[in-house]
């Protein structure tokens, strides 16, 4: 499965993160309940070096302690309570607030037809390797088709598409740039990711139509930014509340 130019599709947010906690199982398991058509994820390496779950640098924010992921062992991480983030969640049925290996979560939604779109946390710290551990993973457990990769790391997709040509990359970003359809075509990118506001500027969504580049918008949870997603018909809502996306898809 590849996204393009067709019906919006609806990836939930690091899972159902507006219900359930952040990036663990009960929130990818959740999205799949509420009917997204896919998820969105961050991964990052533990200190001995297995893909992980997580979307801060730090665990402070989402978990019951303190540090840097690549400081902790998978071991250690999972040790861990990651339901921070959702303290009162009580979905217990649909399993454990957890730091969850990327293994995992492709072992849960393998067969559904949800899209995966892995985002590399790469911007501050350059993990050794993880393009390519990521891409043997999902070469491994037969996931490539509905699998993306993103980062705000441009390097690292730039890399993921020296690895393997046949894979699919989009460009994270955030506010303030232009030609952003032009810098994609050169990088040789299928995709771009970009913050909600950036779809303001003129002309933006036909320059991208034009050439050919599907949008994936983060993070769209309010109602009218929702309607005018699918007015737009960008590619995929990239949404905390994959359940309001889904009620309003026309």
């Amino acid at each position: 499965m590849v996204t393009g130019m067709g019906k919006t599709m609806v990836w939930a947010h690091r899972g159902a993160s507006g219900y359930a906690p952040e990036n663990t199982i009960p929130s990818f398991a959740l999205a799949k309940e509420q009917g997204a058509d896919g998820v969105e994820l961050d991964v990052q390496l533990s200190r001995d070096g297995e893909l992980v779950v997580i979307h801060d640098e730090r665990i402070d924010r989402t978990c019951n302690g303190t540090g840097r992921v690549v400081d902790y062992t998978l071991d250690e991480l999972k040790r861990l309570d990651a339901g921070k983030t959702v303290p009162d969640y009580g979905r217990t049925d649909l399993g454990k607030a957890e730091i969850p290996t990327l293994k995992e979560v492709y072992e849960l939604l393998k067969g559904s037809g949800m899209m995966i779109n892995v985002e590399l946390k790469t911007g501050i710290i350059f993990y050794e390797d993880i393009e390519q551990k990521v891409m043997e993973l999902t070469a491994r457990m037969g996931m490539e088709d509905v699998v993306i990769y993103s980062s705000f790391n441009h390097a690292s997709m730039v890399k993921c598409k020296q690895l393997n040509p046949l894979a699919k990359c989009g460009l994270l970003y955030g506010d303030g740039t232009l030609f952003m359809n032009e810098y994609a075509k050169r990088l040789g990118m299928d995709y771009l990711h970009p913050a909600l506001y950036n779809l303001q500027y003129k002309g933006f969504t036909e320059m991208c139509r034009r050439d050919g580049i599907p949008l994936h918008v983060w993070t769209v949870n309010e109602k009218e930014y929702i309607q005018k997603m699918y007015e737009l018909e960008v590619a995929a809502i990239i949404s905390n509340y994959p359940d309001r996306c889904m009620a309003l898809r026309p």
